[in-house]
C-alpha cells in the first residue's frame, strides 16, 4: 500500500480528477495549500506599495492505493497536471503500513478498496 501526495496548480484540479477517474482511481482527499518552491513567487503592487508574494496557492491531493494502482495514479496525475511550465507541482509516494476502514474494521488493502 502507498500514500500518494501531490501538490498541483488549483486550476488543474478538474483535469487531474478526470484523468484519475479514467484510470479507475475514484477515492481521494483534496485540501487547499500554500507554499513555495522553484517558482519563488512574484511581486505585485498593492496601494502603491510593492509586495512580494512567495506563498502561492496550490491544491494537495492525498490518495491511498494498493501496489497495482501506484503507477496508474502517478501517470494520471501527471497527465492532468502537466503544463510544461515551472510550478506544475510535485508527487510524493510514501509507504502506507496500515489502513483501517472504520465502518467494517477491515484492514490493509481491502480497506482501501
Amino acid at each position: 500500500m502507498k500514500l500518494i501526495v501531490a501538490y498541483i496548480q488549483p486550476h488543474k484540479l478538474n483535469d487531474v480528477k478526470k484523468a484519475l477517474y479514467q484510470a479507475e482511481v475514484h477515492k481521494m482527499s483534496v485540501t487547499n495549500a500554500v507554499g513555495c518552491g522553484a517558482q519563488k513567487g512574484y511581486t505585485e503592487s498593492y496601494r502603491g506599495v510593492d509586495v512580494e508574494v512567495n506563498l502561492l496557492k496550490k491544491v494537495r491531493l492525498e490518495i491511498a492505493v494498493n501496489e497495482d494502482f501506484v503507477e496508474k495514479t502517478i501517470d494520471a496525475i501527471i497527465k492532468g497536471a502537466r503544463t510544461g511550465n515551472i510550478g506544475d507541482g510535485k508527487i510524493f509516494v510514501l509507504d502506507l503500513p496500515e489502513c483501517v476502514r472504520i465502518r467494517t474494521g477491515e484492514r490493509g488493502g481491502p480497506a482501501i478498496g
